[in-house]
């Protein structure tokens, strides 16, 4: 369910004077330049500091579809909305080996349907926070440590949380602060980057992943990460929120999740591939839905999860591939299943996901820095999760209030970024939804979107 404390019918003449204002924000950053306090622009010595920006503004909406009821978390028919952010990223490396980041950032605005409607939902550029007032939040801050073990020595191009320089194909890295669990896992080079490829939530990131975060996508932590040859193995543990899907964080990290994650690199015949497990385990308080049901047939009353938390685990895996085919195209694939019997915590409503994709860039057409991309997403939940949202049960995202003819969500997405200029681009997005919310009565609902990103 959406938290939100402005109406989201409101703020569009707000959103026009808080996108000038995070526009000319990021203007006077570009125009200054990328900071660098070694002169040489090496980025291996203790002393370097870097400050990198971005823009985005997505305009998205769903067209016209065929709706005979809408329910309290519904996807509205032909409704459109606006996000808009503007990131700082600030990097020093104090002493060898460790870098430090804080990322200040401008948000304002809603996604389409107030980030409700759909389980696999179309706009990663949207929060579960909507507001029409533009507002300030440090989003990350972390120190990042990496220590050497030998192997091959690798060059790291600086960038947005990256103070590049060189590095050995043998490491171990640990970070700590402020993050996004997606930082460090279920990364995916062809679709991993809601701000220049896919927008969809089941495509940049596993669907099931119910990875912890407050309602903005971040929270507090700690990962280590073991690289060594062609393998990687990675494990964190992070901080729920204060109740799911909830603003706040538990502040004495009483509630927690503990992920891991086996990744190996390889080549198919000279083409480069990657192959990662990731799996979480949850603790907190959440609901059985059998309890939340049962506890609704006995009252008479609509079944509410909250009313019957209590402190359990929830367990979910995936596996995440991506592969090059040729120079210009690549292959990506995802698939995850959650315990579908306990509600999800962070995420969003689903408990098994697949996904399948491409990723091409525009060389063939004398377009080298244009990248088309298409990806279809099958998602579902359980069978007691579906009777939960039968008999008018509310989800993170989902809950039209009846679910008389349940089915699967079905998705097709398509995007083409126009690379403008140098550090600008333009994206035109299209996705069709079917079945959304997994209800058969509702869609196909076509929803598109423009995205206008700058970045240096």
């Amino acid at each position: 369910m959406l938290i939100t404390n402005e109406s989201g019918l409101k703020g569009s003449s707000t959103m026009v004077r808080g996108a000038a204002f995070g526009l000319f924000t990021f203007a006077s950053i570009c125009a200054a330049g990328p900071a660098r306090a070694d002169g040489d622009g090496g980025a291996t010595m203790p002393g370097t500091l870097a400050v990198h920006a971005q823009s985005t503004f997505t305009e998205m909406g769903a067209l016209p579809f065929p709706s005979p009821y809408r329910g309290t978390d519904s996807l509205p028919s032909g409704a459109g909305r606006e996000t808009f952010d503007a990131t700082v990223f600030i990097g020093a490396r104090p002493w060898n080996g460790a870098e430090v980041w804080i990322d200040p950032e401008l948000d304002q605005g809603f996604a389409p349907g107030n980030t409700e409607g759909v389980a696999a939902f179309v706009s990663g550029e949207g929060f579960k926070i909507g507001r029409a007032n533009p507002y300030v939040r440090i989003h990350r801050w972390m120190l990042r440590q990496s220590v050497d073990l030998g192997g091959a020595l690798q060059t790291v191009d600086p960038g947005q949380n990256e103070l590049g320089g060189t590095q050995t194909s043998d490491r171990i890295v640990f970070t700590i602060g402020r993050l996004s669990v997606t930082d460090v896992f279920d990364a995916n080079r062809y679709a991993h980057d809601p701000r220049n490829d896919f927008l969809n939530w089941a495509v940049i990131d596993t669907g099931t992943f119910d990875y912890a975060a407050d309602a903005w996508g971040f929270t507090y932590g700690a990962s280590a990460e073991l690289y060594d040859g062609h393998w990687t193995i990675r494990a964190g543990v992070f901080d729920l929120s204060i109740s799911p899907n909830d603003v706040r964080l538990d502040p004495a990290f009483g509630q927690f999740q503990l992920i891991g994650e086996v990744e190996q690199r390889y080549a198919m015949g000279k083409r480069a591939g990657k192959l990662a497990i990731t799996v979480f385990l949850t603790r907190g308080r959440m609901a059985k839905f059998t309890d939340a049901i049962a506890e609704a047939e006995a009252s008479g009353t609509v079944p509410e999860v909250a009313d019957v938390r209590d402190y359990r685990s929830r367990t979910g895996v995936s596996a995440n591939l991506e592969q090059a085919i040729t120079d210009d195209v690549g292959f990506f694939a995802r698939a995850g299943m959650a315990n579908g019997s306990i509600e999800p915590f962070e995420y969003t409503d689903i408990d098994k996901t697949a996904t399948v994709g491409v990723s091409i860039t525009g060389t063939r057409w004398r377009r080298a820095d244009d990248t088309v991309g298409i990806a279809g997403v099958i998602d579902g939940v359980s069978k007691v999760h579906q009777r939960y949202l039968a008999l008018g049960g509310l989800g993170i995202l989902v809950g039209d209030g009846k679910l008389p003819h349940p089915g699967p969500e079905e998705i097709l997405e398509t995007y083409y970024d126009l690379a403008i200029v140098k550090h600008l681009a333009l994206t035109f997005d299209g996705q069709i939804v079917g079945n959304p919310a997994y209800n058969r009565d509702r869609g196909p609902a076509p929803v598109l979107g423009v995205r206008l990103h700058a970045q240096f």
